[in-house]
């Protein structure tokens, strides 16, 4: 029953989105066409997550928004899904700590953990429309410090990171968790149901240069091209995901 309800979820989002964002659009002047999937961070004062901990969680907890059974289960799930893959796929990280962080656990979304990290997507909304418990998160102090060791597994999907661009981690993060899910909608249907079943294991490597330029132009890496908004020049490409030999 689960893994029906997570090919119809896949099924769902492969038929949505596209990684070109020009054939989406939003209305500024209609704020019920801007909208966004929220992403909270969690960053306490004290021991701060490593960065690529929090990017492989956050990579992990957008495609797993996507793939959940409730995108078809759930009524209010899978109609806010629907809103958001029509326009702009807009994300917005924030920072999450003690209590307003454990506030935000009861909203619908899913939660991931990944070594020092932990991360919490939600189902995105209208802009206009954030839960009052998500706009206490902060958008700024989403950065962290390098710290810890990327393990990187050969045999897992791999989303590399223009480490050029210099994007803060929550920038960074937003772009890692377009890519997965991309990526997830990319995939045949029964790769997906079993990546999703696995818990979506993955690698995030930073990279520049000629080793970045020779990822990204792989004829399998599937790309991210920003909207510019924030941080970086329109159209850049971010990030990228390619399969491992889980998914090949």
């Amino acid at each position: 029953m689960q893994s029906d309800l997570i090919a119809k979820a896949h099924d769902f989002l492969a038929t949505s989105v596209s990684n070109d964002r020009r054939e989406h659009s939003e209305n500024p002047d209609d704020p019920a066409t801007v909208q966004a999937m929220q992403i909270a961070l969690y960053i306490p004062k004290s021991e701060q997550p490593a960065r690529n901990d929090l990017l492989v969680a956050t990579a992990q907890a957008v495609v797993g928004v996507c793939l959940a059974p409730e995108a078809i289960s759930d009524e209010i799930w899978h109609s806010h899904l629907e809103q958001w893959y029509g326009h702009l796929i807009r994300k917005v990280a924030r920072r999450g700590r003690n209590k307003a962080w454990d506030d935000v656990q009861a909203l619908a979304g899913v939660t991931t953990s990944f070594g020092s990290a932990r991360v919490r997507a939600f189902i995105p909304s209208a802009v206009s429309e954030v839960p009052a418990e998500i706009k206490k998160l902060q958008i700024q102090g989403t950065d962290v410090h390098e710290g810890g060791e990327a393990h990187f597994h050969p045999e897992l999907p791999t989303i590399a990171v223009d480490a050029s661009l210099q994007m803060t981690a929550g920038k960074a993060a937003a772009q890692v968790g377009h890519a997965s899910m991309l990526f997830a909608a990319s995939l045949p249907t029964d790769q997906a149901v079993a990546w999703a079943q696995a818990g979506f294991p993955l690698n995030v490597v930073e990279m520049q240069g000629e080793d970045y330029h020779n990822f990204i132009s792989h004829e399998d890496a599937v790309l991210v091209r920003d909207a510019g908004f924030t941080e970086v020049a329109p159209d850049s490409i971010t990030v990228a995901a390619r399969p491992g030999t889980l998914t090949a």
